[in-house]
Order: C-alpha cells, then sequence, then structure tokens
C-alpha cells in the first residue's frame, strides 16, 4: 500500500474596526477560493479542501480564517511543488498569516509558517516570507 500523506492548517485574515473592508475582503477571497479547480483535475490544491465561517456570530468573530486539508499519495516528495501552488494562492488572497502541517508516515511532522511581513498582505503585494519548524513524531524510526 502507497504511503499517505496528510496535510491540514488555516490561513488567517486580520481584524479591522471597518465592517465594510472586512466584507470585501472575505468575498474577495471567498471568489478567489471559489475559483479553484474542482474534483479529480486538481494536482494539489482544490475547491474541495477550503472552508471558512460566513457569517459573523456563527465560527467568524473579527478575523476570517479559512481552514484546508486533504490527503495525498506521499506527497512530500513534491513538497515543493505543493507549495509553490500554496504560495501561489496567498498572492492572490488578504491574509497576516498561514500555517500548513504536514503529516507523513516515514518522516513525521513538519509545520510551515507564512506570516506578512507588515502584519497583513493583500493581492499581489509584496514578498512571501515562510519559517519552517520540523518535528519528528510518528515516524517509522520514532
Amino acid at each position: 500500500m502507497e504511503s499517505e500523506s496528510i496535510v491540514y492548517g488555516c490561513i488567517r485574515d486580520w481584524p479591522s474596526p471597518d465592517d465594510r473592508e472586512l466584507r470585501l475582503r472575505r468575498d474577495h477571497n471567498r471568489r478567489v477560493l471559489d475559483s479553484l479547480s474542482r474534483g479529480e483535475a486538481w494536482p494539489f490544491l482544490g475547491r474541495e479542501m477550503f472552508a471558512c465561517c460566513e457569517q459573523p456570530g456563527a465560527g467568524l468573530f473579527q478575523t476570517q480564517v479559512i481552514h484546508f486539508g486533504a490527503s495525498y499519495p506521499a506527497v512530500e516528495y513534491e513538497w515543493n511543488l505543493w507549495v509553490g501552488e500554496f504560495e501561489a494562492l496567498l498572492r492572490r488572497l488578504y491574509w497576516s498569516s498561514a500555517v500548513v502541517h504536514l503529516e507523513t508516515e516515514l518522516n513525521g511532522i513538519h509545520t510551515f509558517r507564512w506570516e506578512s511581513e507588515q502584519g497583513f498582505h493583500g493581492p499581489e503585494e509584496g514578498n512571501l516570507r515562510v519559517r519552517c519548524a520540523w518535528e519528528r513524531e510518528g515516524g517509522v524510526n520514532g
């Protein structure tokens, strides 16, 4: 049986006192997520793997949290491609931070974090910065 990898995490927007601005950012992010490929056509990121709470008071207080998750056959061997697609998505969204957890059967758990240098990131703004923290848990040797 082929080795399985689990990828999950979240993308966080930033709070604002301006309700109209928040609504515009949330609507933009929703349109971007809705534009992702669906079904078996997607190699790494697909519409079905993303979700977020839409209404204030129903899982949405001030900060929009886009959560995601999927299982893959040994995606760690193509991890640079997965990260490339994820960063391309981040470039299109409003966000302040993102975290991705990669759980592999053979190599344990890896955690990757993206943080906006100025505290927020709008579509097509600035460079992305990643900090990787590696945790070795549950691998074949450990």
